[in-house]
């Protein structure tokens, strides 16, 4: 039996096309983290205003489990070892994603000033 050869050709894709595929991300992720659950969450609030300025899809923002680091200190410096003083730094965090962001969108979140103590990590997947 003979097999018959089938060839298709490829899609020609412009430039253009592939540099705006390329530019266009399916999805854009926040974390955002901070000392501070109420100045994070205004701060939450102000980036999806921007986002949504912008009608833009919005997913969260989603809680994360805080992350609580315990410090163990000595009161004393030599003799009383059972004087001791404890601290703990809490970590909050939320995450947003924004479907199909356009260019407009992110350079507005580039240029949102947020408050200190609040960062930002910007992923694109």
């Amino acid at each position: 039996m003979a097999e018959e050869k089938t060839t298709t050709k490829p899609k020609r894709v412009s430039k253009k096309a592939a540099a705006a595929a390329a530019a266009a991300p399916g999805r854009l992720r926040l974390r955002v983290l901070g000392y501070d659950h109420k100045v994070l969450d205004s701060s939450v609030k102000q980036i999806i205003d921007t986002a949504l300025r912008f009608e833009a899809e919005i997913v969260g923002p989603i809680p994360l489990p805080t992350e609580i680091r315990k410090f163990t200190v000595n009161a004393s410096s030599f003799v009383y070892k059972d004087a001791r003083e404890q601290f703990e730094i809490r970590t909050h965090k939320r995450i947003i994603d924004i479907l199909n962001p356009n260019p407009k969108i992110i350079d507005a979140l580039t240029n949102l000033s947020l408050p200190s103590g609040v960062s930002v990590e910007v992923r694109m997947l």
